[in-house]
């Protein structure tokens, strides 16, 4: 994608040549339903076979999608020698059991697991080196990276026009949509939501140097939970600061108006962009993005595009796992590079604990 002015936003993902990978999902809930399989089908991917608990659920989803093979168990839709691709829509302290289980089978040729990889850094690290040994191409649904205004940020990023970045900062209000199964976590906010922001910074910046946390008990979430309102800022060698704050319970109920975003911006020596992202309380409005820089002075910039971060990012995440299946290589969005996303999470969460910043050299990532 070319604007006027000749510059190229990579937002598009590279598709795989052979489009009909026969993929099957675990998981039926609302993500599943409403952005995987529609990105999937709006792609030209084949969804072939799906299984959940709830088999009505699952008989639903299967009728929308037009999905031939139902499943009562992940075991009996792994069994099925026809599954080339697994994508693992379930929470994440299920994963692990499932990725034990489809790598003794051969004809599991990749599996895409969700965000948070799993609970914990060690956990995450057992599921990386069991589809290492096995062979297996192992991605994440970390889809935040397909966002359409922060692939068009990386894209001016890497041409230049912003200079060397001086300050990044990411401001979430939101309304949790809290899955039934989080209230029995105590880690939530920075594992479940943050880890967005922590892998997004991750993709336009890299590691950072050292990382800062600081959290709150949030009063108006009802369950027990160690951080609900949350600051974190990662520190860079040299000197850029990038920082989020996530406030996900930003509304106080029936009688008050809501005001829900996510917003970004990025600041450099030689310009500054800015944008907002449009997701599943916004139906139907996409992302934004917009800079204004030195080589094109004195204007403001403004790309477009009709598609959205929630559903259209997840044909991004399942099409670097489909074309690092094809092309036998690492996907873009792989196990061992989240490994260093959760490492992240990890530096923030001892950061808290300890009441320190820790530096990022300090948590183990070697498998």
């Amino acid at each position: 994608m070319r604007d006027k002015y000749g510059i190229e936003y990579r937002i598009q993902p590279e598709y795989p040549r052979r489009m009909d990978y026969r993929i099957g999902i675990i998981g039926s809930g609302a993500i599943v339903q409403n952005c995987h399989l529609k990105a999937y089908t709006d792609a030209g991917f084949f969804p072939y076979a799906i299984a959940a608990r709830n088999r009505e659920r699952c008989l639903e989803v299967a009728g929308q999608y037009r999905i031939p093979n139902v499943y009562s168990s992940f075991t009996e839709l792994i069994d099925d020698e026809q599954v080339e691709i697994l994508d693992i829509a379930i929470p994440p302290d299920c994963q692990l059991e499932v990725v034990r289980y489809a790598v003794r089978k051969s004809h599991i040729k990749g599996i895409l697991c969700q965000k948070p990889l799993a609970m914990n850094l060690q956990e995450a690290k057992e599921i990386v080196r069991l589809c290492r040994d096995a062979g297996v191409k192992l991605g994440v649904n970390s889809n935040m990276r397909y966002d359409q205004s922060i692939r068009a940020l990386k894209s001016v990023l890497k041409a230049g026009y912003l200079g060397q970045p001086v300050l990044a900062t990411i401001d979430m209000r939101a309304i949790p949509h809290w899955q039934t199964f989080l209230e029995s976590y105590d880690h939530i906010e920075i594992l479940n939501m943050g880890i967005h922001h922590i892998d997004a910074f991750r993709y336009l910046f890299g590691d950072p140097e050292k990382i800062t946390a600081v959290t709150r008990h949030d009063p108006r979430t009802v369950f027990d939970h160690l951080d609900g309102i949350s600051q974190y800022t990662f520190q860079y060698a040299d000197e850029l600061m990038a920082t989020s704050l996530d406030d996900v319970w930003a509304w106080q109920g029936e009688g008050t108006e809501r005001d829900i975003y996510i917003k970004w911006r990025v600041e450099g020596m030689d310009g500054m962009a800015q944008g907002y992202i449009g997701w599943c309380y916004d139906p139907g409005v996409p992302s934004r993005m917009e800079f204004t820089c030195r080589a094109f002075p004195n204007q403001w910039i403004r790309p477009e595009w009709d598609q959205q971060w929630f559903p259209d990012a997840f044909r991004g995440t399942m099409a670097q796992l489909l074309v690092a299946v094809e092309n036998d290589e690492e996907p873009e969005i792989g196990g061992e590079d989240n490994l260093h996303s959760m490492a992240c999470v990890e530096a923030c969460y001892r950061s808290i604990a300890e009441e320190r910043t820790v530096k990022f050299s300090e948590i183990d990532i070697s498998l």
